[in-house]
């Protein structure tokens, strides 16, 4: 006895056995039983979810004899010869082999012939969307006015391919991916009329593997089934190749770890063994895309997986990225992937994305430099401590005392005059009155912010130090009470105010003061007659030091 497929042994032969489309087969049957029929019918929708099957069971449901709530009997000689393909008055033929104008007007000249043994002459078009235009114009025509027994049934996968006016003439039916558990349940009840031993986990691991086609998944299983034994989440992985994932796992551990090195040597064994760098940027991709549903849906996004990575793996890897990350890494990889086809160099490329996603410091996008920031928000610190819970280390290798904990509050900036409608965020307890130099007399303006700036930038990490090393976006003034950061707009002093470059600027501030230093965030510009713009740069080293070495500062850190 010849063998037949699970999908083809086991396709639906009546509306009710059809899974997934409910929403679809109760209207065709409510049809069916009222006599309430279209001339025409467009199925779309994608592979393996029923359109081809609906088609046969309505053709076999409006010619049998008997039919039973809307189903064909399957029993009466209508049924039994459109099964059998020996009533020639329904016929399925396929567009991709059949679209010349010549083929469809064929179909014409013999459709307005009554059919011979059934009541309706039955056509059914697969991939509806292959015909030429001038075998659409010729399909228009009947359409327009076809006779009472004539019924065609139009399939397509692309629906945005077939023409307006063939749409309107149209009852539209669109059928959508089947759910992951209705699959399963199907699978696992094929599997026990087969007698196939087949797990539960396996069934959902084959599910996720379907995409929301049930023949895919009737196949995946008679794949899986032909070696014998119990089919689990293991041997599911193992007979369909799912086990070379973890290489693609291993290399996105190697990026986790920031290690470009190890990443490239495992990107040249995979190169070396022949792996296709299209396909490890779309399996990469589809990972990220994994961990990233893991990460935003935690509950119900199991259903979303595409499967191709066991529990353990996945749960490893979420832990070791952060949502910002994921999003910024799944737009590096679609984009690289996406110019791979016409690129000169596939493996360069592909080298380059990897060792920008190990180092998102090398990526100047918005995309890598928001996931920077989160980082820092999510832990807390300066950039660049090496312990979360220690302080950045300043020039020269020296541990560097705590930093000095801000309380801190937005107000009005009403007191500069020269930002009248800007914020500030600044230290809560009250400014100490201006210092005062030896002989009583008011302290000179301080001319250190370009030295200050210099120092921050050996001792803070870029990410933090991107908007205080630009001068058209942050500048320091000194009015002998605080320290004062100016910022070109409410972003960057939000992005000033956080604790972790506020507390680092205190800081430095005070090793260099040898005091304590009030800092506040204001945007606007800074005074024109600031300290730093009147004789700050061009003031001598020692000069700088001297004063500094012999005057405080005086405003409060807490």
């Amino acid at each position: 006895m010849v063998y037949q497929a699970l999908y083809r042994k086991w396709r639906p032969r009546t509306f009710d056995d059809v899974v997934g489309q409910r929403h679809i087969t109760e209207t065709l049957k409510r049809q069916v039983q009222s006599g309430r029929l279209s001339h025409a019918y467009l199925f779309t929708g994608t592979r393996g979810t029923g359109k081809t099957t609906c088609a046969k069971i309505l053709a076999r449901a409006v010619n049998c004899q008997s039919p039973q709530d809307g189903n064909p009997c399957n029993q009466c000689p209508a049924c039994l010869g459109i099964e059998n393909g020996s009533i020639l008055d329904v016929l399925e033929l396929d567009a991709a082999s059949n679209n010349r104008v010549d083929d469809i007007r064929a179909i014409l000249d013999e459709a307005v012939y009554t059919p011979a043994s059934v009541k309706k002459r039955v056509y059914i078009v697969d991939e509806v969307h292959m015909l030429s235009v001038q075998a659409f114009n010729a399909l228009l025509q009947i359409l327009e006015e076809p006779p009472t027994h004539l019924m065609f049934i139009l399939a397509t996968t692309e629906i945005h391919k077939v023409p307006a006016t063939i749409k309107s003439r149209c009852q539209q039916f669109s059928f959508k991916r089947i759910h992951a558990d209705e699959i399963a349940a199907r699978l696992r009840y094929v599997a026990g009329q087969e007698e196939i031993q087949l797990t539960q986990d396996g069934a959902a691991l084959i599910a996720r593997l379907a995409d929301g086609g049930m023949r895919d998944a009737l196949s995946l299983l008679d794949q899986c089934a032909g070696e014998g034994g119990a089919i689990d989440e293991n041997r599911v992985r193992e007979v369909l190749g799912l086990a070379g994932n973890l290489e693609t796992a291993a290399l996105l551990e190697t990026v986790a770890d920031g290690d470009g090195a190890q990443a490239l040597e495992r990107l040249d064994r995979l190169y070396a063994g022949g792996k296709e760098m299209t396909a490890l940027a779309s399996e990469l991709s589809a990972l990220v895309r994994d961990l990233l549903v893991r990460k935003t849906a935690a509950d119900a996004g199991a259903g979303l997986m595409t499967g191709g990575y066991d529990e353990t793996t996945m749960r490893r890897l979420a832990g070791r990225f952060d949502i910002p990350r994921l999003v910024h890494m799944l737009r590096a990889l679609q984009e690289t992937g996406a110019g791979l086809a016409r690129s000169a160099n596939r493996r360069t490329d592909m080298e380059l994305c990897l060792i920008t996603l190990c180092d998102p410091a090398l990526d100047p996008s918005p995309a890598a430099l928001a996931a920077r920031v989160a980082r820092l928000e999510r832990e807390g610190v300066p950039a660049g401590a090496g312990n979360p819970g220690q302080p950045p280390q300043p020039a020269g290798g020296q541990a560097a005392p705590a930093v000095p904990k801000v309380k801190m509050a937005v107000s009005a900036s009403e007191e500069n005059p020269a930002s009248d409608s800007g914020e500030e965020t600044k230290a809560e307890p009250s400014p100490a009155p201006a210092p005062a130099d030896k002989g009583g007399q008011a302290l000179p303006r301080w001319p250190g912010w370009p030295a200050l700036r210099e120092q921050l930038k050996s001792a803070m990490e870029v990410g933090d130090f991107v908007f205080l090393g630009n001068s058209a976006m942050v500048e320091g003034s000194w009015d002998g009470r605080e320290l004062t950061l100016w910022t070109a707009n409410d972003f960057i002093r939000d992005q000033m105010s956080k604790p972790a470059v506020t507390g680092a600027v205190a800081q430095m501030a005070q090793q260099l003061m040898g005091g304590p230093v009030h800092v506040a965030v204001r945007t606007g510009k800074a005074p024109v007659d600031a300290p730093q713009e009147a004789a700050g740069s061009q003031e001598e080293p020692d000069a700088l030091e001297a004063f500094l070495k012999d005057h405080q500062g005086n405003v409060i850190v807490e």
